[in-house]
């Protein structure tokens, strides 16, 4: 079984990343287990809560689920044209020390969505740049710009936009074949 971790932008209850985080299994093989990795609950990032002495448990614990996941699934929403902080959080976390980077090497995918017209361009390639620095290798094409992500559920939090189903279909196919190139 091969594991990927998802990882939303947002924290809100009822969020759109969350939704389409909730949809994604579907765009998948069967031999892939889709898995939430939640990041709200971290700290901000110190080296005073990440030393030789003591290492800060929320910090140990996630950066073993990362070590766990073969691949990530990026969702975000955008804000001030770029991604939110616990993303950037989440992964200076999991690239702490630099010589045990937990996300080193392996594949990503990020899904921008916004209830706007841009889908979260400026998030997708903000949170590009800081990947390439730790090594995370980014699936480049497609990319996933979702706009109006707010029209794109019915009332329990179903995908219904054929578009959208279409594009993520592609999108989950290519990252398969890069994940299948990284095993």
């Amino acid at each position: 079984m091969t594991k990927i971790g998802i990882l939303v932008g947002s924290l809100r209850r009822d969020s759109l990343s969350q939704k389409f985080a909730e949809n994604m299994d579907v765009f998948f093989p069967e031999t892939y287990e889709l898995d939430m990795i939640e990041i709200g609950h971290l700290p901000f990032y110190s080296q005073d809560l990440d030393g030789e002495d003591y290492v800060h448990e929320s910090f140990k614990l996630f950066r073993e689920k990362v070590k766990e996941k073969a691949a990530f699934i990026f969702i975000t929403p955008e804000y001030n044209r770029s991604y939110p902080a616990v993303i950037k959080n989440a992964l200076d976390v999991g690239s702490r020390p630099p010589s045990e980077n937990a996300w080193n090497g392996k594949p990503a995918a990020i899904i921008s969505q916004s209830p706007g017209s841009y889908g979260g361009f400026g998030a997708n390639h903000h949170l590009r740049q800081v990947m390439s620095a730790i090594n995370l290798q980014v699936l480049q094409q497609p990319e996933a710009y979702i706009a109006r992500s707010g029209e794109m559920f019915d009332e329990q939090g179903v995908l219904i936009d054929e578009r959208t189903k279409k594009l993520l279909e592609k999108f989950s196919a290519a990252f398969v074949d890069l994940i299948e190139k990284h095993l």
